[in-house]
């Protein structure tokens, strides 16, 4: 049965879904079967993995609102073992639709997914950059949370809302949700703000922290517009070098 991941940051622009879309693709290399679900209704994590269209009837929202089975949204990428269900413009409006659902709200998609979790080993959850129901959906669904925090000055504001989010789905949806892990993005080794603002959060997470921190690179930021992870993009760039390093660190402490 597979463990369920939700990367999660209420603040946009930390790297999260280039952490999930990447972290994905290179545990699909070390030999796992990963399906990644894009809850975020912006879809960048599917069209980072090469599924640009918009108006895909066969998306994650038909399956939280629609008539289908999660099975039936799955689509394989280019990359072996690797498959998505994507998000579509449509998700957008979910929250809503979701809201006037009076009982059990909160886990229709941990109910939708369950039958499809015996084929994968992980399946990787792309939250919203927010708090709303898709983020809660997605955090119910959860045995675990990787939060990507951006290595600048301003990384820890409203970290402690997510936080106590993360402590209600678990105290009330998800008792076994856990952080697994806290990944240091953007981060510039010559700069002493980046080593301020690690410091800082190693003080607030501790050993949950990855060891291993994905660097600032412009291969990183190209890949998606080619709809391709940066491991097939351009894996000898230093952000591919990175988030390699940072798929065997996960596999690890997994495997603990």
């Amino acid at each position: 049965m597979a463990k369920v991941i939700a990367f999660s940051n209420q603040k946009g622009g930390v790297g999260k879904t280039t952490t999930c879309v990447n972290l994905a693709a290179y545990t699909a290399r070390a030999g796992k079967r990963v399906l990644v679900v894009d809850m975020d209704p912006q879809g960048n994590a599917s069209s980072a993995l090469g599924f640009f269209e918009r108006k895909d009837k066969k998306s994650v929202y038909e399956v939280l609102v629609g008539d289908i089975e999660a099975a039936g949204a799955v689509k394989k990428t280019e990359t072996e073992g690797l498959d998505i269900i994507t998000s579509s413009g449509d998700l957008a409006g979910a929250e809503l639709e979701l809201a006037q659902v009076m009982i059990g709200r909160e886990r229709v998609l941990d109910e939708k997914i369950e039958a499809v979790k015996e084929g994968y080993d992980f399946v990787f959850i792309d939250c919203p950059p927010s708090l709303g129901l898709l983020t809660v959906n997605s955090l119910a669904a959860a045995d675990g949370v990787v939060v990507p925090i951006q290595c600048e000055y301003f990384a820890l504001e409203g970290l402690s809302q997510m936080m106590n989010t993360i402590k209600l789905v678990k105290k009330f949806l998800r008792p076994a949700i856990e952080v697994e892990g806290v990944v240091i993005t953007l981060y510039d080794g010559r700069a002493k703000l980046s080593k301020g603002v690690v410091g800082e959060i190693e003080k607030v997470f501790g050993d949950k922290v990855y060891l291993t921190k994905i660097p600032r690179n412009v291969r990183l930021a190209e890949a998606p517009s080619y709809g391709k992870p940066v491991s097939d993009y351009d894996p000898k760039c230093a952000g591919a070098q990175a988030y390699e390093k940072l798929a065997e660190e996960f596999l690890r402490r997994i495997n603990k």
